[in-house]
């Protein structure tokens, strides 16, 4: 029988310094410390008895286990060296440590104290010493834990004492940085994956071999001894039970009484735990109970060598702990579960994921990542970490993928009708990484109806783009008109104008201020930039502002007030110089007549503010009848050139007045122009000399000049003669009919842009007008070109139309002598131009005039790779207002960089893309071949499926049943359909050139809110429309739903209403039955009905009135200043008409154009027999 160790004079209870007891008490219960048993928390403390060393810890081998293993084995234990023991049996002191808890010097141990002695203890401990046997039928002792002592750090070791990890009661201790990095065992390991000892601590630091103590409380308890006599071929048998009982534990709800005492401590120890701090290097340890003192006279304390397990060495150092690194989207897991991020994964800022039950943000009670569940709620691997950790495996940069954001869905073209409602459905949303913007205002990103991108999305890299075939660039409205219930642009009144003194980028929401916000680093170049002195000072009130409610800061749009060195003389006035054609056919057609009327009756809304316009006029027939204005008598004088090859200006102060000087002479003068040319007979039109002399005239100043032609030119400078002819119609030399006939057109619209001169057309005429010459003067100088076939004043519809549109275009506000250029981040330029305009330089757009709703496309391309998460685009425009002012708009538009394929087609804008491809067909219609831009068209679409099917869906190789393509790209198909059956691009023989040319023109200028219907027209059934259709509701009147463009819609009996933003067709069935008529046209039935371009009746029957509140609003719902015609179509009607409103059915086949269906079948084959 052994003998039992009886404890030395120095040893001293584990009672002797209640003063550190009480600071280092155990954070899961008050006053208790934790032990790997129940019935061990529930013995009283004998003061009198010494600690006893567990069995199973490092050095202390257990009863049948043999001392002898070999080194690195599982199980090993680390064996004592003789003189590590005292006389008298007790063990040694803990590694590193001398008598007193203290660490040793270099030069020796320190002695022991005298205040440090105890008297000898009554009770022996057991198992203190590597040789010791225990009595028969006893059981060992187990020691209680240690009361604020750790060993020396060991950077394979963590303390055996701690606390659940994640636990709302853990009070992580201090550790070294790679004990804090170490992922912690998979929760999921086999019996045959442990590799070191079941009782070591540093290949055990969470515990894990621990047996569970009934409900897995606490899963960091000290490594459980094993019991007597026990076989070691039943060690890893019994390990393998224990991983098992383990992982139902982690399914089982804590106890009541632990979910007590998580609950009031939670806050409290979650505070500690982040504020407790390592200790310095002066006190060492934390100190505890005292350990026996060694033999006296020994060699001093002796460090026994540690023996690790075979590999531990090689252990690689993890990346730095998610821990110090501040992420709030990420609670790591201190527990067993999921194991942290990869070594190399960089965090990303993730938002924070959906809770049930609770709000978005706001985590649940007493629950958060890594903690224990709920009370009745089991635990569960944590997801949410997993997420994590593979969404940063995410190659785009953290723009998408994240909750809320939809993800890519697919969706077959083939089998089924369009969903034409998603035509009206905003753009995919910009997903901008986490403080992109250094505001968090709604407006710090550019509305869509000023700036959009073709991809909300942009590669990364030029090869990513040529790969996914979807063409790249923006559309631009800089003077958007503001309706009712929009915004206006915000304007920076105080003169500040920040620039980059780089790329003379302005400050916008996505520069950054660094330095103490003395800087700012520009989001183009990355150039920093000294902020201006007067930035957060306001001048007029003398007072200091906040910088960050400064509008520029905060809008995405917004306007500055040009200080003078943006001026190179002042800023010009508002000048009409209105040129009127008074040969026969203009005066025939009533043109001239209506013209007058009108301009008189919009006087008052020309713009007048400070009283700066000035207006002119001039006539022309074979001859140029120039007007004095400035006459005392208040009598217009007329002043005839006859010159044609000369001209000169007669009088010149006295032909370009003040409105508001000049106003009754004007209105005398216009009164009686056209009595002045009623009875003529001239047939001439020198319209070429009447634009130089206009010229001449406004030159210096700037302006525009208004022509209304009813006759094409034939005298002198700029004479025309008839192109057209109908054998080229349909042919591949129809586009010389497209091209301008003549150069004197062009070079005189260069001269024009050069002087901030501008010329805007108003075409008339039932003969061929040479659309396609004249338009060339709008297209270059910044104008707009109207046209009107077949124009006569004896029809109202006509005449109304006319007036309408010229009395908008009087009483625009537009900007004057305006040149516009767009930036992009280093990396990307811009490549192509559509619109109307002179290109100046490479990028800098020359406007003499920028009408209100005109669109210009821009198409961008690679220089080099992208290294940055987010592009920004702005668009600067320096203008005069109509008001006197010099202005800069400025226009902002951020998108994040992709290198993911999926994203970019997630991110791609059928309308855009729609806009930018309709101005590309029209260049290479004009320029080359109408069959090369109708192919060009179905190419791209062909190439967009193609990539996508290989790329993006399951079937990359082989022939596919149908075809596939994203959500947000379903209608583009659709939309390049009505491109190629459209009046500009159709190809046939009956279209005339005229016709042809001002779609062209339609087609690059319209904005894309106009543009859509123009392409797509609107269909609606009025017959059976709900009862609230037509009626004034809290949104305004309310719209029937639209329809697909079949004659499948329509109705031997129905009334249908089709528009395209320029014409509003009533369809009539023959079937109608008489009350219709009767409650809409106020005719007894349907022969009644007059067909043709009419004006509704306005009736006091309730049916009228709702088509007629429906029509209305088709008129006036878009920006636009176009006013659109009403047609009747009867059934059995006029055969054209008939035709005309049958080719709008886009769906249906139209010969030769196929059908809808048709026409997927033609891309299905092109994408199945092609390679991508």
């Amino acid at each position: 029988m052994a003998s039992y160790p009886t404890p030395q004079p120095g040893f001293r209870p584990a009672q002797a310094r209640p003063p550190m007891q009480q600071q280092m008490q155990h954070p899961g219960q008050p006053g208790q410390q934790p032990g790997p048993y129940p019935q061990q928390q529930q013995r009283p403390q004998n003061p009198m008895q010494p600690p006893m060393n567990r069995p199973g810890t490092p050095g202390i081998p257990q009863q049948g286990q043999q001392q002898q293993q070999q080194p690195g084995l599982p199980g090993q234990q680390f064996r004592p060296r003789p003189a590590a023991t005292s006389p008298a049996g007790m063990p040694r002191p803990p590694l590193g440590l001398d008598p007193s808890g203290r660490r040793p010097s270099a030069a020796g141990p320190m002695p022991p104290s005298p205040s440090s002695q105890r008297p000898p203890m009554a009770s022996p401990s057991f198992g203190s010493h590597p040789g010791q046997q225990h009595p028969p039928g006893s059981q060992p002792l187990q020691r209680p834990p240690p009361i604020g002592i750790q060993r020396a750090p060991s950077p394979m070791m963590r303390p055996t004492m701690v606390a659940q990890p994640g636990s709302p009661a853990h009070q992580r201790p201090y550790q070294s940085p790679q004990i804090q990095n170490r992922p912690p065992p998979s929760p999921f390991m086999g019996h045959g994956h442990q590799q070191g000892a079941p009782a070591s601590p540093a290949m055990n630091p969470m515990g894990f071999n621990a047996t569970p103590n009934g409900y897995g409380s606490n899963q960091s308890q000290p490594p459980t001894p094993k019991m007597q006599n026990q076989p070691p071929q039943h060690q890893q048998h019994q390990q393998f039970q224990q991983n098992q009982q383990f992982q139902q534990n982690q399914q089982q709800p804590p106890p009541p009484h632990q979910q007590q005492q998580q609950q009031p401590q939670h806050q409290q120890q979650h505070h500690q735990q982040q504020q407790m701090a390592p200790p310095n290097a002066q006190g060492g340890l934390i100190p505890g109970p005292p350990t026996p003192t060694p033999q006296a006279g020994g060699a001093g304390t002796h460090k026994p060598k540690r023996m690790y397990p075979t590999g531990i060495n090689s252990y690689t150092e993890p990346a730095p702990s998610y821990d110090a690194i501040p992420n709030p989207g990420f609670v790591p897991a201190a527990g067993p579960g999921p194991a942290p991020p990869a070594p190399g994964l960089q965090p990303m800022a993730q938002p924070q994921f959906f809770v049930p039950g609770e709000k978005q943000g706001v985590p649940a009670p007493g629950y958060q990542q890594g903690h224990q569940p709920l009370p009745g709620q089991q635990s569960q691997p944590n997801v949410n970490q997993l997420a994590h950790q593979m969404g940063g495996m995410n190659v785009s940069n953290g723009s998408f993928g994240g909750p809320g954001v939809p993800q890519l869905s697919t969706v077959a073209l083939m089998g089924s009708a369009p969903r034409i409602l998603d035509l009206d459905l905003p753009p995919p949303p910009i997903n901008l990484p986490a403080n992109a913007s250094i505001t968090q205002s709604p407006h710090a990103n550019c509305d869509p109806s000023y700036k959009r991108s073709t991809l909300n999305a942009i590669p990364a890299t030029s090869q990513l783009l040529s790969k996914s075939r979807l063409p790249f660039g923006l559309v631009i409205t800089p003077y958007r008109s503001v309706k009712e219930g929009d915004e206006p642009v915000p304007v920076v009144s105080d003169s500040i104008i920040a620039r980059c003194r780089r790329c003379r980028t302005y400050i916008n929401p996505y520069v950054k201020f660094v330095e103490g916000g003395q800087r700012w680093k520009c989001n183009m170049c990355y150039t920093l930039n000294e902020v201006p002195s007067s930035f957060d000072y306001d001048s007029q009130t003398q007072q200091p502002v906040d910088r960050w409610q400064r509008k520029e800061l905060n809008h995405a749009v917004v306007e500055y007030i040009a200080p003078t060195e943006y001026m190179v003389r002042p800023p010009q006035p508002l000048v009409y110089m209105i040129l009127i054609d008074v040969s026969y056919p203009a005066i025939q057609c009533g043109m001239v007549a209506t013209a007058a009327t009108t301009i008189l009756e919009s006087l008052d809304r020309i713009p007048n503010d400070e009283g700066r316009t000035k207006i002119g006029i001039i006539t022309v027939d074979s001859s140029i009848h120039f007007y004095n204005l400035n006459t005392a008598s208040g009598e217009p004088q007329m002043l005839v050139v006859s010159d044609l090859e000369e001209p000169y200006l007669p009088q010149p102060e006295d032909l370009l007045c003040n409105l508001s000087e000049c106003r009754p002479t004007l209105e005398t003068l216009l009164n009686r122009l056209h009595d002045m040319f009623k009875d003529t007979q001239n047939v001439g039109n020198a319209l070429g000399p009447a634009l130089q002399s206009a010229y001449k005239l406004i030159s210096p100043i700037g302006g525009k000049i208004l022509c209304l032609q009813s006759s094409l030119p034939n005298l002198e400078g700029g004479a025309l003669k008839v192109r057209e002819d109908p054998k080229l119609l349909g042919t591949s030399k129809e586009s010389t009919l497209l091209q301008s006939g003549s150069s004197f057109y062009k070079n005189f619209a260069v001269d024009c842009s050069k002087s901030q001169v501008c010329v805007d057309m108003f075409l008339f005429g039932s003969q061929y007008s040479d659309v396609a010459t004249l338009s060339c003067l709008p297209r270059f100088t910044g104008g707009s070109t109207f046209f009107y076939p077949a124009f006569t004043a004896a029809k109202s519809e006509d005449a109304l139309k006319f007036a309408h549109e010229l009395a908008e275009f009087l009483s625009q506000r537009i900007a004057l002598e305006a040149v516009m250029r767009v930036r992009a981040s280093k990396g990307l330029r811009m490549s192509a131009f559509y619109g109307n305009f002179f290109v100046r330089s490479t990028d800098l757009l020359s406007l003499p005039n920028v009408p209100r709703d005109q669109s210009y496309s821009i198409e961008i391309s690679f220089d080099e790779n992208l290294n940055i998460p987010v592009v920004c685009f702005q668009t600067a425009l320096l203008h005069t207002s109509s008001s006197g002012e010099r202005r800069i708009r400025v226009l902002t538009l951020a998108v994040p960089v992709t290198t993911s394929l999926s994203e970019l087609y997630m991110s791609a804008d059928q309308v855009a893309i729609a806009t930018l491809l309709s101005c590309k067909a029209v260049e290479r219609g004009m320029n080359s071949k109408l069959d090369d831009a109708r192919d060009a068209l179905t190419n791209k679409c062909v190439d967009i499926l193609g990539v996508y099917k290989t790329h993006m869906t399951a079937s990359s190789s082989g022939a596919t049943p149908n075809l596939q393509i994203c959500d947000n790209l379903k209608l583009l198909p659709l939309l390049t359909l009505g491109m190629l059956k459209h009046v500009a691009l159709r190809g046939g023989s009956q279209i005339p050139s005229d016709l042809r040319s001002y779609a062209m023109h339609l087609l690059s200028t319209l904005p894309s809110q106009c543009l859509i219907p123009f392409l797509h027209p609107r269909f609606y059934s009025l017959h059976n429309m709900p009862e609230n259709c037509g009626t004034i509701g809290t949104d305004g009147i309310q719209m029937p739903q639209t329809m697909n463009l079949s004659s499948e819609r329509l109705e031997r009996g129905g009334l249908f209403m089709l528009e395209d933003g320029q014409n509003i067709f009533l369809w009539v069935g023959r079937d109608a039955v008489p009350q219709l008529c009767m409650d809409l046209f106020g005719v007894p039935n349907y022969e009644s009905i007059r067909g043709g371009k009419t004006t509704l009746p306005t009736l006091d029957s309730d049916f009228n009135q709702r088509v007629n509140l429906i029509v209305g609003k088709t008129r006036e719902m878009r920006r636009s200043s176009y006013y659109p015609q009403l047609y009747v179509i009867k059934e059995d009607g006029d055969a054209a008409l008939r035709l005309w409103f049958l080719s709008h059915l886009i769906e249906d086949r139209a010969e030769p154009i196929m059908s809808y269906y048709q026409y997927l079948g033609h891309l299905k084959d092109r994408v199945n027999s092609g390679s991508f």
